[in-house]
Formats: structure tokens, C-alpha cells, sequence
């Protein structure tokens, strides 16, 4: 029997930003129209596990009741929903409640019966919940494996040894309910490349890698980032020395800050579909990651979706692919690609995954290290973008209000991007007058237009996700605009003579360590943790 060709989406459900059952519905039945079969529902811990009263707590999870729904709808659009969860590492989240062993990090606790208990109840709820035979249950990114509790206990072992045997105790515990298995397949691969994934020339992985991975269990191999076609062919290459079968994961970006990456994302991915074509890869997922706090509206990503499904039936031909786009969504596809500019300095086209539109939206007017990435005049570059997203917001109803939060960022980042450098060098030369008019008018200003992007945002949130999640961003904006307030308050009594320094404005800027990018070009730095001080945000839990 002929297996069917996968083109599927996993949506991220785990960084805050839990999809309401009703935008999922609406979503899915776009990218349907794309052509795409299947969905991966990532969920760490957001959905119900019976008996883990826990599990989930506070975190948007899916009842067993919206699962269920989930899955009856894609059933009945002619989508597999397929969970994908985490069984290995990512659970962090989780282990703040105290309920389960931890190894160290974000990775339970290996060989440990309340562990496997933990997963024959995620197994025994999901069953109940979704029609399909196939579930993904993670296991990537687990790097200190086996160097935790799990060392204190059981002394040193290698990790292929140690996902080897976690491994056959899950595929145990899936027989039950005739499950077929897909795993990350990182965790595979590094062990014998000194912890690195990705491999520039073909190398043959060693029996004991290949021994790790059991019969039942499909490693999917996930690339975001290559921008030429050569290496996903020697990864797949790779790949099926460990199965004929293989699975391809890539990136439709919407995880660089408040604005997607459609144009990187069809960049990257025309490589890697044509390398999945010619190497005969049938079943390809685009994954939707929402690292840290989820910001970007999935919407935002519907030209790199629908430019990515032509490309997997085989078309690469762009005016066609601008058609069919225009067909399903009623928007032409050069202005909904204009989502991408809040992230677009430097031309057309990203280098890479630069993430401007919001590390400079925290980035410290005072302490602002990621100053160095700054060149003169891009505060009129955000101005020009606040009225082009303007013109698209009053083209569509539908998705308006995607287009209104990004132009009210813009409008912010007008003043904001250059602040800080602004204020530095008022401070250098003297220039009281010059820090006065700042605190006073636009600092001001900006605390307004800064209150209007968290309004918009709020909008757009609600528009397509649960509450949960929600007051992080809460507590990020309302964090920067008591920032502002705060140094525009120091600025004035400098300037008035009241305190003879700002400590922090004495101290030079230096160059981002380990960068290849020079002075006032900007970098992929999306970490709001990372962006917002040098100091101590938070404890480890």
C-alpha cells in the first residue's frame, strides 16, 4: 500500500501563546487551502494529562474536551492532527510544580519510575483525544544529559546509551496503544560531532548512533538555517543510513520578535524543498516556533506558507505561487509580505535572522549594550514603514489588525531605535538642552506610542490566543514604559544640576562579543532575558 505524502505545519503551543480552538480552526482551514495534510501540535505542557492535576496548571493547557474538537474539525477538512510533545527535555515549565525527577535542566529524570508513569498517562490521555497513530514525542536539545541527578545515581554514561534504553521504555509504553513513534533526531547525531547537529561534508554515523534509534521510531531531521542546498542534501544523505523513510522539519519564521520572516523563510526553505525533492523525501513539516513569549501573529507567516506548499508540489515559479496566494486569501501577496519590515534595515532581504524590531524595542536607553548595532537615519526607515503597514492594514479587514500592530510598532521604534544613542552623546557633549527637549518630549512621546503598540498587540493577541501568556507581555511593556519614565526623570535632574552623574552613561559601549556583524548592522539577538540588562533578571527555579 502506497503511503500518503505529508505537507504539514507543527504550531508552537508552548511559549505562552495557546491558540483558541476557534482561530485554530480558522488557521488551519487557510493553510488547508495551501495544501497542506497534517499538523503537529507542540504542546510541553498544554494540554490535559489525566491524573496530572499539574500538568498544565496555568498555562492555557487543551482540555481532553478541546482536543477532542481539534481534532474532529481537521478530521473533517482532511488534516491528520498529530501531538507532539516533549518526553525527554523542554518540560522546564512543568518542573516548577515539583512533580517529577529532574535530571538537571529542563530534562527529566532518565530511568526513574514516576517518570515513565508521567508518560503512560500523556499516552493513555492523547489516545483518548486524537484519531492518529502517529505522535512526535520530542527528544531533542536534551545537551546535559545523563549529567545530573541521573550521574549521581547511576554514575557516567554515554548519551546514546542512555536515550537507547529511555527509548525502549517509551516505545514499551506506545505499544499499547499501537503507536508509531517520531523522535528529533539531534540528540543522535551529537554525541559523536563534539555536541554539534549539523555536518558540512558527508560522514558515515557509527553503528552505536544508528543502534540508538529502535526500529518503530521515525527521526525527524529539523533545519532552520542552512542557505545552501548541498548541506540538507548530506544530512538527509545522512539520515537514511539510519532510515530509508526520512522526515523533514523546517522553519517558516515567525520566531525573530513581534514580526515574522516570510522572505528568509522562502529563501532558506526553496533549498531545502528542492533538496527534499530530488532526494525523495515525501513527508515535510514547516515548524512555527514561538521562542520566548510567542509575539509574532501566525498570520503573519501565510505568504512563506503558501510560497513553501507550491514549492513541495513543485512549483518554484513566483508569479504562479503570487496567484495562488491571492486566490485563498483575497490579498496580494506583495503587500501581505510587508509584514516583514519591522525587521527589514539593511534592503529587501534579511542576511540572516536578525530580530532589530524587538531587541531594540527593550534594548536599555541607558544600558543599551545592542546600541553598537545601530546606524544613523533607521528611525526614519520605521517612520516610512509606519505608513506603508498602514496602507495594508486599510486593504483587509480580515487581517487588519496583524497589520495595525505591526504599524504601531513601527511608530514606536521610529523614536526608540535610536534613543539611546541619542541620549548617550547628548550626555558626552554636554549637552544639557539637548537631554532636556529628550526627557521632555520624546521620551514622552515615545512612553505613548509605546502604550499604542500594547494596546494593538492585545488586540491581536486575544484576536487569536487564550488569556494565558499574556501578562509576560504585560509586564515587559508596562516594564519599558516605567524605564522610560524613570530615566527621563534622571535626565532632568542632570540636566538640572541635582545629581552630578548617570552611572550608566559613563561607561562606553562596547562591540558584541563573538559577532561577525560590524558597528550598526543588525544581529539575531531575540532573547528578552538577554536584551533587556546585563544584570540578574530572574534565579534558576
Amino acid at each position: 500500500m502506497k503511503k500518503k505524502k505529508s505537507l504539514g505545519i507543527m504550531i508552537d503551543l508552548s511559549r505562552n501563546a495557546v491558540m483558541s480552538v476557534s482561530a485554530l480552526k480558522i488557521f488551519l482551514g487557510i493553510v488547508r487551502k495551501f495544501g497542506y495534510n497534517t499538523v503537529f501540535l507542540y504542546m510541553e505542557d498544554t494540554y490535559e494529562v489525566e491524573g496530572e492535576d499539574y500538568f498544565g496548571y496555568m498555562r492555557g493547557r487543551y482540555s481532553l474536551e478541546e482536543m477532542k474538537e481539534i481534532d474532529d474539525f481537521c478530521a473533517s477538512v482532511g488534516i491528520e492532527a498529530i501531538p507532539c510533545i516533549q518526553t525527554l527535555a523542554h518540560l522546564k515549565t512543568y518542573f516548577k510544580w515539583g512533580q517529577v525527577g529532574v535530571d538537571c535542566g529542563d530534562i527529566l529524570l532518565v530511568d526513574d519510575n514516576r517518570t515513565y508513569e508521567l508518560i503512560s498517562n500523556m499516552f493513555k490521555t492523547l489516545s483518548k483525544c486524537f484519531r492518529s497513530k502517529r505522535i512526535h514525542i520530542g527528544m531533542d536539545e536534551a545537551h546535559m544529559l545523563g549529567r545530573g541527578k541521573y550521574f549521581d545515581k547511576n554514575g557516567q554514561k554515554s548519551s546514546n546509551e542512555i536515550i537507547k534504553g529511555h527509548l525502549e521504555k517509551i516505545c514499551s509504553l506506545a505499544k499499547e496503544y499501537e503507536y508509531e513513534l517520531f523522535v528529533w533526531s539531534d540528540m543522535f547525531f551529537r554525541p559523536w560531532n563534539e555536541g554539534e547537529y549539523y555536518f558540512n561534508e558527508y560522514k558515515e554515523p557509527p553503528k552505536d548512533a544508528k543502534e540508538a534509534l529502535p526500529e518503530n521510531v521515525q527521526p525527524v531531521y529539523w533545519d532552520y538555517y542552512s542557505d545552501n542546498q548541498k548541506s540538507y542534501d548530506i544530512m538527509i544523505k545522512m539520515h537514511k543510513k539510519f532510515k530509508n523513510d526520512v522526515w523533514f522539519a523546517g522553519g517558516a519564521w515567525c520566531w525573530a520578535g513581534f514580526a515574522p520572516l516570510n522572505k528568509l523563510s522562502t529563501r532558506l526553505m526553496k533549498k531545502a524543498i528542492s533538496s527534499c525533492l530530488e532526494n525523495r523525501v515525501n513527508n515535510v513539516m514547516m515548524t512555527m516556533w514561538g521562542d520566548d513569549g510567542a509575539e509574532c501573529s501566525r498570520y503573519a507567516l501565510l505568504p512563506a506558507l503558501c510560497y513553501i506548499a507550491e514549492c513541495y508540489k513543485g512549483n518554484f515559479d513566483e508569479d504562479k505561487i503570487k496567484q495562488k496566494f491571492k486566490r485563498v486569501t483575497g490579498i496580494d501577496y506583495d503587500d501581505f509580505i510587508k509584514a516583514d519590515l519591522p525587521n527589514l534595515l539593511m534592503g529587501d532581504e534579511p542576511n540572516y535572522c536578525e530580530s532589530p524590531c524587538k531587541y531594540m524595542l527593550y534594548s536599555d536607553v541607558f544600558s543599551g549594550f545592542l546600541d553598537y548595532t545601530v546606524s544613523d537615519g533607521v528611525g526614519e526607515l520605521y517612520k516610512k514603514y509606519t505608513t506603508e503597514l498602514s496602507n495594508v492594514a486599510k486593504k483587509t479587514r480580515k487581517y487588519g489588525y496583524v497589520f495595525k500592530n505591526l504599524e504601531s510598532l513601527c511608530s514606536a521604534l521610529e523614536i526608540k531605535y535610536e534613543l539611546g544613542v541619542k541620549t548617550r552623546n547628548a550626555y558626552k557633549n554636554g549637552d544639557r538642552e539637548a537631554l532636556v527637549h529628550l526627557a521632555k518630549v520624546e521620551y514622552k512621546e515615545l512612553i505613548k506610542r509605546v502604550k499604542a503598540f500594547h494596546d494593538t498587540f492585545e488586540k491581536q493577541w486575544f484576536e487569536e490566543n487564550k488569556g494565558y501568556g499574556f501578562e509576560i507581555h504585560d509586564a515587559r511593556l508596562g516594564g519599558l514604559c516605567q524605564r522610560l519614565d524613570s530615566c527621563a526623570k534622571r535626565l532632568l535632574a542632570y540636566a538640572k544640576g541635582k545629581i552630578d552623574k548617570i552611572d550608566e552613561l559613563e561607561e562606553e559601549i562596547l562591540p558584541i562579543p563573538n559577532r561577525k556583524e560590524p558597528k550598526g548592522q543588525p544581529i539575531d539577538y531575540g532573547h528578552y532575558g538577554r536584551i533587556v540588562s546585563a544584570g540578574v533578571l530572574t534565579m534558576s527555579m
